[in-house]
C-alpha cells in the first residue's frame, strides 16, 4: 500500500488518535465556558474500532499513534486501548493531565508507553486552579515527579498566556537543569469558544528574551518532522522548546493526521474538513479511499486558515473547540 504522501511532497507516519471528548479538568484554552456536550459512548470510537481503523493506517506506513483527549485516562476502557494496539508495530505516545497517571503505570509499561506528555501551564497551585478549576497541582507534580523516577520520558506541555502565566516561563526553564525532560512552550492558539485574542499571545521570541536575561542556552538541531523549536541551557539534564504556531508556523515537514473521538478524520489541527472514517466502518464500507482523500485535501499550512495572522478574526474561525478535536 502506498505511504500518505499529500501534494506538497509531505508523507504522514503519525496518527493522532483522541478517546474522548471528556475531560476532568476545565482549562480556558481548551474547553468552551459553556454548552459543553460530550458524546455518548455509543457515538465514539470503541476500542476494537480503534485498533481495526489503527491497523489500516499502519499498512499505509504510520509508526507513530499518539493516545489524547480530552483526558484519554478517563476512559474506562484505557487499558484495553492500549494493549490491543501494543500489538502494532508503532511507537505508542500518551498526552494527559497526569491526574490519573499513578493508576496506569503498570500498564504503561507493561505497552511500553514511556513517552508521556503532561499539561502543565503553572507550577503555582493557585494558576493552576485558575486555568483549570481544579485543585489538583500536587497530585499531578507528585506523578511527575514518581514517572520521571521510574523511567519515563516526561514532556511538558505549556500553553502560555499573556496576564496569566507568562512569569512562570523562567521557573518552568529552571526544572530542565534538574530533570531529563522536556518543556513545551505553546502559544496560545485560536479554537472555537476558548476567546483567543492575538494580545494575549506571548511569542518564542518574547519568551526567548525573557529566558536570555537570566541563563546562557544553546540551540538544537531541528529534526526532520519536529514541530517545536528546541534549547538547552548549558549543564542542564533537560531540554526546552517552542511550539510556534502563531508567529512561525512550522508546516513544512509536518507528517501528523487526526482521528476525532467521534470517528472524524483531519488532516490539520485548524483544518475545517473533516472524513467521517467511523460512519463509513460502521457501514462496512472500504475507509481507505477516505483517507487518501483526506491527505490530498490537505492545505500548504494551518488548515488554510490563519495565512493571514494579522487580519484574522477569530470569530470566522470554522472548527471544533480544541476538547472536541483532541490535543
Amino acid at each position: 500500500m502506498n505511504n500518505l504522501t499529500d501534494t506538497f511532497g509531505r508523507k504522514h507516519s503519525y496518527l493522532r488518535i483522541s478517546l474522548t471528548d471528556n475531560c476532568n479538568f476545565r482549562c480556558i484554552y481548551c474547553m468552551p465556558e459553556e454548552n459543553i456536550h460530550c458524546l455518548p459512548s455509543k457515538e465514539q470510537l470503541q476500542a476494537d474500532e480503534i485498533f481495526e481503523i489503527s491497523k489500516i493506517f499502519v499498512d499505509y506506513g504510520v509508526n507513530k499513534i499518539r493516545l489524547t483527549g480530552g483526558e484519554p485516562l478517563v476512559r474506562h476502557d484505557f487499558a484495553t486501548i492500549v494493549e490491543k494496539i501494543s500489538q502494532l508495530p508503532v511507537q505508542i505516545a500518551l498526552t494527559t493531565n497526569g491526574v490519573l497517571l499513578d493508576k496506569y503505570e503498570s500498564v504503561l509499561k507493561d505497552t511500553n508507553v514511556l513517552t508521556i506528555n503532561v499539561s502543565l501551564d503553572s507550577l503555582n497551585p493557585e494558576i493552576f486552579f485558575k486555568l483549570t478549576k481544579r485543585d489538583a497541582f500536587h497530585k499531578v507534580w507528585r506523578n511527575l515527579l514518581t514517572f520521571i523516577e521510574n523511567g519515563f520520558h516526561i514532556k511538558l506541555n505549556v500553553v502560555v498566556m499573556k496576564g496569566i502565566n507568562e512569569i512562570e516561563v523562567n521557573d518552568f526553564v529552571n526544572l530542565t537543569m534538574k530533570y531529563p525532560i522536556e518543556v513545551r512552550f505553546i502559544e496560545f492558539m485560536p479554537f472555537d469558544g476558548n476567546h483567543w485574542n492575538k494580545k494575549n499571545v506571548v511569542s518564542m521570541s518574547e519568551m526567548l528574551s525573557s529566558i536570555a536575561e537570566k541563563h546562557r542556552f544553546n540551540k538544537i538541531q531541528d529534526q526532520v518532522f519536529d514541530t517545536t523549536k528546541k534549547y538547552k541551557l548549558e549543564g542542564a539534564k533537560g531540554t526546552f522548546a517552542f511550539i510556534t504556531t502563531v508567529s512561525q508556523p512550522f508546516c513544512e515537514g509536518c507528517n501528523r493526521m487526526r482521528l476525532t473521538s467521534d470517528g472524524k478524520m483531519k488532516n490539520c489541527l485548524f483544518g475545517k474538513e473533516e472524513f467521517d472514517l467511523l460512519g463509513a466502518y460502521r457501514n462496512k464500507q472500504d475507509i481507505k479511499p477516505l483517507i487518501e482523500k483526506c491527505i490530498y485535501k490537505k492545505h500548504e499550512k494551518v488548515g488554510g486558515q490563519l495565512n493571514q495572522l494579522k487580519e484574522f478574526d477569530p470569530d470566522q474561525l470554522n472548527n471544533r473547540s480544541m476538547i472536541k478535536i483532541g490535543g
